[in-house]
């Protein structure tokens, strides 16, 4: 007998729950559900970036939010956040971290609304090797320039999020 498959809940356009439906099924048909995006700053204002994992079944091998993940069925986004950080990179938050936009679903981000989260850490990180294939510290600025020039070296939903969130004064 095989891992179960990922259930999740399936949103309408107001991010409200109508169903729940298989990743698989989820992703073939292109409905609309939910995520979160974690963005970990270190005390030199770097981002910690991950570099997904080959075997991921989208945006393989692609650059990304330092955490991201889909929330289970029934799940807050503030647990998932929390739950996303401590699965994939080994964080242990004693809290949600500090929402900053929300982005409705569209193409770029796989039909997902997504909560954009921001938190600081200096790592060191343990790297779920099933979710991601290795990360580092970047400046933002040098991100900034990588997303403009080589916008394919990354997940697209990352590169909408960087974008508002450079719009948004991702100084905060």
């Amino acid at each position: 007998m095989g891992v179960p498959e990922e259930i999740f809940d399936v949103v309408n356009e107001r991010d409200e729950v109508v169903g729940q439906n298989t990743r698989r099924e989820v992703h073939a048909r292109g409905l609309w559900h939910r995520a979160v995006h974690v963005l970990v700053f270190n005390a030199r204002g770097e981002i910690f970036l991950q570099k997904r994992s080959l075997k991921k079944d989208i945006a393989a091998g692609k650059w990304d939010s330092s955490s991201s993940g889909h929330l289970d069925t029934g799940e807050t986004y503030d647990d998932c956040a929390v739950r996303e950080v401590r699965e994939e990179i080994g964080l242990h938050l004693p809290q949600p971290p500090p929402r900053l936009f929300k982005v409705n679903a569209c193409r770029e981000t796989g039909w997902e609304f997504c909560w954009i989260y921001r938190c600081a850490s200096e790592g060191p990180f343990v790297l779920h090797p099933d979710e991601i294939e290795t990360g580092a510290w970047f400046a933002p600025d040098a991100v900034t320039r990588w997303v403009n020039d080589k916008p394919q070296d990354f997940a697209s939903a990352f590169v909408l999020i960087w974008k508002i969130f450079l719009a948004t004064d991702g100084r905060r």
